[in-house]
């Protein structure tokens, strides 16, 4: 056995750092720590020894026991020398980020025991920072960005990755000149401490004058400029795009112009060099020089080791003919996939039937002259299908819910549209957020895949408790939404948490009072009734009385009244014709109004007493492939049919509705009473909503309404409920009379239609939307619009052309407890009917759900 002895065992590990790895390399050797006490000091490498103790030196303010803690090392614990567990400490010494110097002796061996010695070097600590050069304020909120918080250890990269910082923060923001110096020193009022002083000196902002471009021929130097999305020459009154220079965004801004040659036919396009040249005035030129080289076209392309399709059926998602200029990244996008769920290509042909382990490459199998032809190799492998379905992070929404909207299932051929399909429906449920993640699992040797989707809950319960002041008085609301209920434990204390949820059912309650109506109502619906087929029950009732208002004095009159009660029952179905975005609704609705010396206009009488009843039938079919959010949606689109109809009485009962004249007016009122006992009417609804995705967060929303009311005898006319009353922010408050409220913003409410409401309207709209954020907690975003419509109280009256303008800005919050929330400024271009000047600007509030 061989035995090594010397004065002084060191033990000595040489680190060295990077930003993302540090490597730590060990040795052992002999030296002499002290020539005046010499000891020799047997060990045996490689045995095991027992940690008798630790002694510390070199400390300054931290303990010996701080130190041991550190290590991880404890006494009595077995210790080979050199030793995996010795590195490791000193490993843990240094990555406490407290020691710039680690070394450790062999102090003392007692038979098995060994004593340890570690001789420490402390980094200092962060004192206090000035930074100068720029304002108090900027200075307090760099310094807190950088985290340079005192008692920091201070190193040296942390005073260099401090300077680059500063450097670059300024750089970023078109300050290219900006000098940063840094400077520390100890601080002789404490022990190992340090102070850091940091100048900074931004210089002037600088601007780009001109893009210069050499060796272009194909595209021009404006076409070019244009392609760079980030940087900017300089132009007077463009203030959305400011023209500095960032270096990053300039590279990226390079690969842009490369993608630009690329998708015309020049695949050799590259960049031959980019440099920077100042100017006397501080701009900036940048200078670009281009090699185009030529300009291909496809010759032949060839489809190899397709089966389940043909040469014609791929050709029809390839849309690539031969002569066509040649097409990178178009020819990836028809063979891969765009990135967007709706993408039309090879590769999704193949997902969606099944071919999960498929593989479709586009490989360029000649070069001739400008000519280049491309195979397209396709391995097909074996259909897949799904073993298993998961669903994770539900932890109030019973997983049935989630399961019937799913519309992959075990045993069925793999489809990535069906994937997609069922992010979307999960998402229109409105109970999760909107980035639902589902994991794929495949298993290659058994042609098989599970899928788990995984969602984030936000809440289904929202809350209205709320007071304002309109129409003379003070209005109180309180609202209550549940929805995501369980009614089937509405008897099951266990399952108060604080209610019943998970059903996906919605329950409302809704109380509205102020000094001129009292509002009451109820609702439910089960949107699968049975639990086994797509098929909604909705069932509601309300109560309603109204008191008329001098609109000179705010007098209220109560015993001028109207009062409503109604109920009504609708059956929703989702259809599998023409596709199953379809859906039909269809609901019958009995109202009864009672009025009491409160004046409505029908044509040229006054419909003030009596009793009216109001039974209708109204049948709606949809489509709405819009998603995959409730409240963004990103693609697809909405389209709605209705009508609505009540039995044309006064065609069949033979009775004679005319006013003769000479009646009294008493006799005249209630002639008009009787008429209208039981109300007559149709209604034609059609709306259209698009949505067209720019990016991710950038949607153009596209919308066109279209309304007419109509009658079935000429001598009963219109009735007087049931109208359309359009401007404002398109928020129905009280009323309960079927009238339909159409939001046109930049004009006061309801003032673009007549005081009976309209018997047709039409309204177009563009609506720019960007995403801020779409958290579980609240989402986010601004938009922009242009809107045009109006009014028209007959068909003589109609003109679709004659409109009411208006644009402007918005921004919009929902959150889940509350609902939606948004306040809107427009701009109204036409005046109100019966004016001469514009409506100009106007702000609206926005509360509910309007998406």
């Amino acid at each position: 056995m061989k035995l090594f002895s010397a004065t002084i065992v060191l033990v000595t590990l040489f680190f060295s750092f990077s930003t993302k790895a540090q490597n730590v390399k060990d040795s052992l050797s002999i030296q002499k720590k002290d020539t005046t006490s010499v000891k020799n000091i047997s060990f045996e490498k490689g045995k095991e020894y027992i940690l008798g103790g630790i002694s510390v030196t070199g400390l300054q303010k931290f303990s010996e026991e701080t130190v041991r803690v550190f290590t991880g090392l404890r006494v009595g614990l077995p210790l080979k020398l050199p030793g995996d567990k010795l590195t490791s400490a000193i490993k843990k010494l240094y990555e406490s980020k407290q020691f710039s110097n680690v070394d450790v002796y062999l102090a003392k061996i007692d038979g098995n025991t060994i004593y340890l010695q570690f001789d420490v070097q402390e980094l200092p600590q962060l004192n206090h920072v000035n930074i100068s050069g720029i304002k108090k304020g900027k200075a307090k909120e760099l310094k807190k960005e950088a985290e340079l918080k005192t008692g920091a250890m201070v190193t040296d990269n942390l005073v260099v990755t401090t300077k680059n910082y500063f450097t670059k923060k300024f750089t970023d923001k078109g300050f290219l000149k900006t000098k940063v110096s840094l400077d520390v020193k100890k601080d002789t009022g404490d022990i190992n401490a340090v102070n850091m002083s940091i100048y900074i000196d931004k210089g002037k902002k600088i601007k780009i004058k001109d893009i210069l471009f050499t060796g272009n021929e194909a595209i021009s130097d404006r076409k070019l400029r244009k392609t760079m999305k980030n940087t900017k020459e300089k132009v007077i009154g463009r203030f959305w795009k400011s023209s500095k220079y960032i270096e990053e965004d300039f590279q990226e801004d390079l690969e842009s112009i490369l993608d630009k040659y690329s998708r015309l036919g020049y695949r050799d396009a590259r960049i031959l060099s980019d440099s920077i040249s100042w100017n006397p005035n501080n701009t900036i030129n940048i200078h670009i020089d281009l090699e185009e080289g030529r300009q291909y076209r496809f010759a032949e392309i060839l489809f190899v080791g397709n089966k389940e399709y043909t040469d014609e059926q791929l050709q029809r998602y390839l849309k690539i003919e031969k002569g066509d200029v040649y097409n990178g990244a178009v020819l990836k996008e028809r063979i891969q996939g765009d990135g967007s769920p709706t993408s039309q290509d090879i590769s999704t042909l193949y997902q969606d039937n099944g071919f999960l382990f498929s593989s479709v490459n586009a490989v360029e199998t000649r070069v001739k002259n400008d000519s280049i032809t491309v195979e397209i190799r396709i391995r097909e492998d074996e259909k897949a299908r799904i073993r298993k379905v998961t669903v994770s992070g539900n932890d109030k929404t019973n997983d049935h819910v989630l399961f019937r909207e799913l519309r992959v299932k075990p045993g069925d051929l793999f489809s990535r549209s069906q994937i997609i399909r069922s992010i979307r429906e999960i998402g229109q449920l409105g109970f999760f957020d909107s980035n639902v993640t589902p994991d794929v699992v495949p298993d290659y040797q058994n042609k098989t895949a599970d899928i788990d989707f995984t969602v984030v809950e936000k809440g289904g319960s929202q809350i209205e408790l709320q007071g304002g002041y309109g129409g003379g008085s003070f209005i109180g609301t309180l609202g209550l939404s549940f929805n995501n209920f369980s009614i089937r434990n509405i008897f099951n204390k266990d399952a108060y948490k604080p209610l019943p949820m998970g059903d996906g059912q919605t329950l409302s309650l809704r109380l509205q009072t102020s000094r001129t109506f009292s509002t009451y109502s109820f609702s439910f619906t089960e949107p699968w009734l049975g639990g086994k087929k797509p098929q909604s029950l909705s069932f509601s009732i309300y109560s309603s009385n109204q008191y008329q208002l001098d609109p000179r004095t705010f007098d209220v009159d109560r015993s001028r009244s109207l009062g409503i009660i109604g109920a009504s029952v609708g059956l929703g179905k989702r259809l599998k014709w023409p596709d199953d975005y379809f859906q039909l609704s269809q609901t019958i609705a009995y109202q009864s109004f009672k009025l009491k010396d409160y004046g409505f206009r029908v044509g040229n009488n006054i419909l003030s007493n009596g009793t009216l009843n109001n039974l209708s039938y109204n049948a709606v079919i949809s489509r709405n492939s819009a998603g995959p959010s409730l409240i963004f949606p990103t693609y697809g689109s909405e389209f709605s049919f209705g009508v609505k109809a009540t039995f044309p009485y006064s065609l069949v009962n033979g009775k004679d509705y005319s006013i003769p004249s000479g009646l009294s007016q008493s006799e005249r009122n209630a002639r008009v009473a009787d008429n209208y006992k039981w109300l007559e009417y149709y209604k034609f609804n059609a709306k259209g909503k698009w949505y067209t995705s720019f990016t991710d967060k950038l949607v153009l929303m596209t919308n066109a309404e279209f309304g007419f009311l109509g009658f079935y005898n000429s001598e009963v006319g219109l009735s007087p409920f049931e109208r359309y009353f359009v401007g404002g922010d398109g928020i129905a408050v009280f009323q309960l009379d079927g009238r339909e409220v159409v939001g046109l913003r930049g004009y006061e409410n309801n003032q673009l239609s007549s005081i009976d409401g309209g018997s047709i309207y039409n309204k177009f709209q563009l609506e720019l939307r960007y995403s801020i954020t779409d958290s579980p907690s609240a989402s986010i975003y601004t938009l922009g619009f242009l809107e045009a419509g109006n009014s028209y109280d007959n068909f003589e009256t109609f003109n679709p052309f004659q409109l009411k303008r208006s644009a402007g800005l918005g921004v919009r919050i929902f959150m889940p407890a509350f609902g939606l929330l948004g306040i809107d400024f427009a701009h109204g271009f036409d005046p109100l009917p019966g004016r001469i000047e514009k409506s100009g600007w106007q702000t609206h509030f926005i509360i509910g759900r309007q998406f």
